[in-house]
């Protein structure tokens, strides 16, 4: 359907296709967490290596972002859409009938780059679709709940299909999904004109791969040292490529990265603040599904389910926190969300090899209100004041901010939490009491480190964030955000 065609969409088929593609993204970043122990010792993975299964994903997702922003503006956002969806379907295959590690890696890296294409048009198109205001805010709650409670549907999804099937299936049902989807973009949502300019390939090209360097030196410091050359190396490397993407958008006549972006205050605390948010978080998730299957003991259907209240927390909350965005300043709601989330992490750090399922509920309940009620508040803040016109960039950023959070925080944590294990005294008379032990050592380290993480998160909002200003956008949210219809 072209910009041209007259027929009128439902609003709710319109935000139908939008949803679902947001969450077959987020889900695939968390999905096949619960099958990483079948993973490793299907294809050999070490301890260390494993977390690029989840980090090969989220690099060429989060580096190539603003440039799948900027081939939105250029092509057509529809069209990019489509080209992302289908890249990212053939790579899901592809990862399914991996054979070997590098194999797997490559196809995940490859469903990054669909991914990539694909994220700044769906929020793009979400922001064009619906008007600032009521709408907007109303859309935006469902938005933030599909990409919150993606992550957590992701972990019970990927949990049903390794038991019930095989972790190649938390790759396989990506293809399904995609088709369907390819089909119903096509007919509900609009293209968007095309606009003149140059794609910044050398300000994506050093983005990417500065980012990736950066996050290998965590990696490798955390299997061989920090005085290692090649940690040093990659170190070294990774900021003398950023350095170089800073410089090259500085210069640039198209660049990838309007820089102006961060002259607005609240847009870049607010981009800031989801680095280091998602980063705590993603520790969470990489850690707690192997304490409960290697310590617990429990089946990886049953580890899925445990996240149910996360899951079911995430989405309800957000619900609430955006109904109360017109009555209640948004830097409270972050605020106070996320100091339920550093409460929950800090829980969550006095875990031992013999805690139950209480011990992890509790904080999971806790993360779920805390997350969900700062979501929703802190994507509108990114989003403040966009001109149309940037509204695929602004989007990729949110985007590039929560993906490249996740990577960095990953490896950061996973360095904490091998260092930490390897430096635990042994405790129990057999090889697998100690190795439970080291691991519970390092995934409690690990829980500490991500509650620093979004502690300071909850500095950085409380201490830079302005505070509230009625206006006439805030006036147009009322009660109708909590009506779950968009047809109205």
């Amino acid at each position: 359907m072209s910009s041209s065609d007259t027929r009128q969409v439902a609003p709710w088929l319109v935000m139908a296709a939008i949803l679902t593609t947001q969450l077959m993204i987020v889900l695939d970043a968390t999905i096949v967490n619960v099958a990483l122990p079948h993973i490793q010792t299907a294809l050999g993975f070490s301890p260390t290596g494993l977390s690029w299964v989840i980090n090969a994903y989220t690099l060429a997702f989060g580096g190539l972002l603003l440039l799948g922003a900027r081939a939105g503006d250029l092509l057509g956002r529809r069209r990019v859409l489509l080209a992302g969806i289908g890249l990212f379907v053939v790579a899901s295959f592809l990862g399914g009938l991996s054979l070997t590690a590098g194999q797997l890696l490559a196809a995940r890296a490859v469903q990054g780059v669909g991914a990539a294409l694909a994220a700044p048009s769906v929020l793009a198109l979400l922001v064009g679709r619906f008007p600032e205001g009521r709408e907007r805010a109303r859309a935006l709650g469902w938005f933030s709940a599909m990409a919150i409670g993606g992550a957590a549907i992701g972990l019970i999804a990927g949990g049903m299909l390794t038991q019930w099937v095989s972790w190649r299936w938390v790759f396989f049902v990506n293809v399904p999904i995609g088709l369907l989807l390819i089909a119903v973009s096509r007919y509900a949502l609009e293209e968007t004109p095309r606009h003149p300019g140059r794609f910044d390939l050398a300000g994506a090209l050093t983005a990417t791969l500065g980012t990736t360097a950066v996050v290998y030196g965590f990696v490798r410091a955390a299997s061989d040292g920090w005085s290692d050359p090649f940690t040093i190396g990659a170190f070294l490397l990774g900021a003398t490529l950023i350095s170089l993407f800073v410089a090259i958008e500085l210069r640039a006549a198209s660049p990838i990265t309007p820089l102006g972006l961060f002259a607005h205050r609240t847009r870049s605390v607010s981009l800031l603040a989801r680095v280091l948010l998602v980063a705590g978080m993603m520790g969470m998730f990489f850690y707690l599904t192997q304490f409960l299957q290697e310590i617990l003991g429990y089946s990886p259907l049953t580890a899925g389910l445990a996240f149910l209240p996360l899951t079911v927390m995430l989405f309800t909350m957000s619900r609430i926190s955006a109904a109360l965005m017109g009555r209640v300043d948004g830097r409270f709601l972050m605020v106070g969300g996320l100091l339920l989330s550093t409460a929950a992490l800090l829980v969550l750090s006095r875990l031992g090899a013999d805690s139950g399922y209480l011990a992890v509920l509790v904080p999971l309940l806790l993360f779920g209100t805390g997350n969900g009620l700062a979501f929703v508040p802190l994507t509108a803040a990114s989003l403040t004041e966009v001109a149309p016109a940037q509204a695929g960039a602004a989007s990729g950023l949110v985007n590039v901010a929560q993906q490249v959070g996740g990577s960095l925080g990953l490896a950061i944590l996973v360095t904490v939490g091998s260092t930490a294990a390897a430096n635990a005294a042994p405790v129990g008379s057999t090889a697998a009491q100690v190795a439970q032990h080291a691991f519970v050592a390092g995934a409690d380290r690990a829980f500490l480190a991500g509650a620093l993480f979004i502690a300071a998160t909850v500095v950085l909002l409380a201490v830079t964030l302005p505070g509230r200003r009625r206006d006439a956008q805030e006036a147009l949210v009322d009660d109708e955000v909590m009506v779950p219809a968009l047809a109205d």
